[in-house]
């Protein structure tokens, strides 16, 4: 896990007595025995867990505070034997007169050092400031303590914690109310280089306010771009007047991965597993966050540890589907923003145009489906009638009854100018003017009928013939050109792979699928179906969703049945997908890709070395066919992934994919 990035971490939440600090230590002896069994490599306590939040004027009783330094120095003892990662623990600490609410980073039996709490609440029901000095007042200060030995400290707020042989395992630690305030100590410390943000917390419960908290914990590790471990105390803290729930959550990136229950009564732990490699890699693409570094940015001094054990797997969920959302609502959530944004960018273009007639083939598929009831809702929104969208299916040698009759009812249903050219013909006396013999078969002399009957006869091995297809796929654009304004269906997928014909179905005047996966193509019609059409389209809809995925331009089998199944050729669209996603979006490298692949839910459906070569096909075809997105159409971007070469992806066209081949 570390090597691949992959860092364990967890938030605390164990089970206390007020003022009774020998017994906070033993829960957190055993949330300590149970993270390393989980292999966790960074736990979190909450604020002032070894004597209690509510201790209030106690903390100025010299006997809580000597009891809180020895049950640290005993903490320390004990774990050196029992605890391998990195721990933070809350107490009270006294220097010159001063009393400190503090963080306390260890790992094992050596302090790592002191962060005080910068921002003391002091309004409502809060009354810090009564006992606890700020940190903000504080430079550095240093001394000795410890009832074993004699041990030194440092307390200081310009402190981050790194591993020494891993320095993106970087640490920064504040304290509850420190992340409430408009500028959070943990910016900085982003700024700094902690790509961990640690909060050891004591917020009580009211109404309203777990949502507000998850809100800013969440916005927090977006904003930062950072992984966020957030540790607050639970019930047994509830006293006098307030209400304690425990929240325990972990975020990276604007996004939870995990969340605790409140208001348990038992130890709790709440573990997963931040990638430092993906954010870095965020930081390093966000401009923004060096030129705030540059306006804010402050020195802090690093503290070092070293981990020495990393689990294997991970707890964490990798998403098979990452374009793809898993809950019902917010895939239909997602699609419906999709979907509308394709509108809304097709509608810009035609409205700068003078809203001409459109042109767009229909294959039956799902691809030209999608784009098709785009350009529908389209002409509704412009107010212009879909007449003057002209619909042609273009029937070649490879299509299938289904498809052609799909594509046939789907024109009658939206109202659409529908026209059929068959192909065939043409494409034969472009390929005998070329001299060519597809298949080995000589077409002089041959009728339409008699050639497409020694094409069924082709052996099913032997069906190789790139100028066959090609012919097809640039007749049936050359058709499309000379209607009118061509609107394209090509998706994210294909280009990325660079399956498509360089100036067939890759060039169209505007794309409305530019930027959407295959993944997401056939939920998107789905839901249009659903949402948009009515009952008389949505069968048909719902039947090409279900239709294999084929360029159909090779010949169909002497039943008229599809020999061309475009997954069997470039590999599972799922897969791609995957590849895609956490190769742009993150820059995991092949080694890594594979390693998510592993722990992603396939349903079992592919071995490794099956993922490993269609990996390879996938970097090979990927860097192969750049030349093809250098000179792309327009098209909206509607996800966190583009390849348009004017917007988010600039690759040189005959780039190498060596390095990225060796390292898989």
């Amino acid at each position: 896990m570390l090597h691949h990035g992959f860092v364990r971490a967890a938030a605390a939440l164990p089970r206390l007595r007020v003022a009774d600090c020998s017994f906070n230590a033993a829960q957190m002896l055993h949330l300590m025995d149970d993270a390393e069994r989980q292999g966790v490599h960074v736990l979190v306590f909450p604020e002032l867990s070894i004597t209690g939040y509510t201790c209030g004027d106690l903390f100025h009783q010299t006997s809580l505070q000597r009891a809180a330094l020895d049950t640290l120095d005993d903490l320390m003892l004990t774990a050196e034997s029992r605890y391998s990662g990195v721990y933070i623990v809350g107490l009270p600490w006294a220097v010159r007169d001063q009393l400190y609410n503090v963080a306390a980073v260890c790992q094992k039996n050596r302090l790592l050092g002191l962060v005080p709490k910068s921002y003391l609440p002091n309004y409502k029901e809060f009354y810090e400031a009564r006992w606890f000095t700020p940190g903000l007042r504080v430079t550095e200060e240093r001394g000795t303590w410890g009832r074993s030995q004699q041990r030194e400290f440092r307390l200081a707020t310009d402190t981050l914690f790194a591993d020494a042989r891993r320095p993106n395992v970087c640490i920064g630690v504040e304290i509850c109310e420190d992340l409430w305030t408009p500028i959070p100590p943990s910016s900085q410390q982003a700024l700094a280089g902690a790509k961990i943000l640690v909060n050891l917390s004591a917020s009580n419960e009211v109404i309203g306010k777990a949502g507000y908290r998850r809100q800013l914990v969440t916005n927090q590790s977006g904003r930062c771009i950072a992984g966020y471990v957030y540790a607050s105390t639970g019930v047994c803290e509830s006293t006098t007047d307030l209400v304690f729930g425990g929240h325990g959550i972990i975020a990276e990136n604007g996004n939870i991965l995990a969340e605790s229950p409140r208001f348990q009564r038992e130890n709790l732990l709440v573990v997963s597993d931040i990638d430092v490699e993906r954010v870095h890699n965020d930081r390093q693409k966000t401009n923004s966050f060096s030129d705030s570094l540059s306006q804010h940015g402050k020195p802090f001094r690093v503290e070092t540890f070293t981990l020495d054990r990393s689990p294997t797997r991970l707890v964490r969920a990798v998403d098979a589907h990452p374009f793809v959302p898993r809950a019902d609502d917010q895939l239909s959530e997602r699609c419906g923003e999709i979907f509308h944004a394709q509108v809304a960018g097709l509608a810009k273009r035609l409205e700068h145009i003078g809203k001409p007639a459109v042109a767009i083939g229909i294959s039956g598929g799902l691809d030209s489906t999608l784009a098709l009831l785009v350009t529908c809702k389209t002409f509704d929104a412009l107010g212009v009638p879909r007449d003057k969208i002209h619909a042609l299916t273009m029937p070649g040698f490879g299509t299938t009854q289904r498809t052609r009759g799909n594509a046939l009812a789907l024109m009658s249903h939206l109202g659409v100018t529908a026209r059929t050219i068959d192909i065939r013909a043409l494409c034969c006396d472009e390929m005998r003017a070329l001299g060519h013999r597809p298949f080995g078969i000589e077409l002089d002399g041959l009728t339409l009928d008699a050639f497409t009957a020694k094409l069924q006869e082709v052996p099913a091995d032997e069906r190789n013939d790139l100028i066959f297809e090609n012919v097809q796929a640039r007749m049936r654009t050359s058709l499309l050109m000379n209607t009118g304004f061509v609107v394209g269906t090509g998706d994210l997928s294909e280009l990325a792979l660079g399956w498509c014909t360089f100036n067939g179905d890759h060039i169209s005047m505007y794309n409305p699928n530019v930027s959407i996966p295959k993944t997401l193509v056939k939920f998107l019609v789905r839901w249009a179906a659903k949402n948009e059409f009515t009952a008389d389209a949505q069968k048909t809809l719902l039947d090409i969703v279900a239709t294999e995925i084929s360029p159909e331009l090779l010949p169909t089998g002497a039943d008229g049945l599809l020999t061309q199944a475009t997954e069997s050729v470039v590999g599972p669209y799922e897969l791609h997908d995957f590849f895609l996603f956490h190769f742009l979006r993150y820059g995991a490298p092949p080694e890594k890709i594979l390693f998510l692949a592993e722990h992603a839910e396939f349903d079992r459906k592919y071995g490794a070395e099956e993922i490993r070569g269609w990996l390879k096909m996938f970097l090979k075809r990927f860097f192969a066919n750049q030349f093809k997105r250098s000179c792309m159409p327009d098209g909206p971007k509607v996800g966190s992934i583009s390849l348009s070469p004017r917007g988010d992806w600039r690759m040189p066209s005959d780039a190498m994919a060596e390095v990225w081949l060796g390292d898989e």
